[in-house]
């Protein structure tokens, strides 16, 4: 919640690895918790290729806050991304 409202990037393991994540938005999908966020450590071919994944908190383990900021990706819209998801927090 802190690196979405301070627009900073998270260090998580996520199945294994670890990634650096610049969250977007936090929102509920049947009961669960979920961070929409930009996969920050993924090799993009270009910038506009560049998109949020889903990642259930759950899932997240040892995640730590950074100090690196991060601009919100240019198409970002702050809504929920299925029509019954809930928006909690958005940037």
């Amino acid at each position: 919640m802190e690196g979405i409202a301070r627009q900073k990037a998270v260090l998580a393991h996520y199945n294994g690895n670890q990634m650096k994540l610049a969250p977007h938005l936090l929102f509920e999908r049947h009961g669960d918790l979920f961070v929409s966020a930009l996969n920050m450590s993924k090799n993009w071919r270009s910038d506009d290729e560049r998109r949020l994944g889903h990642f259930k908190l759950d899932g997240l383990a040892r995640t730590e806050l950074t100090e690196e900021g991060f601009e919100p990706l240019p198409s970002f819209q702050p809504a929920a991304p299925k029509p019954d998801d809930t928006l909690l927090l958005a940037i």
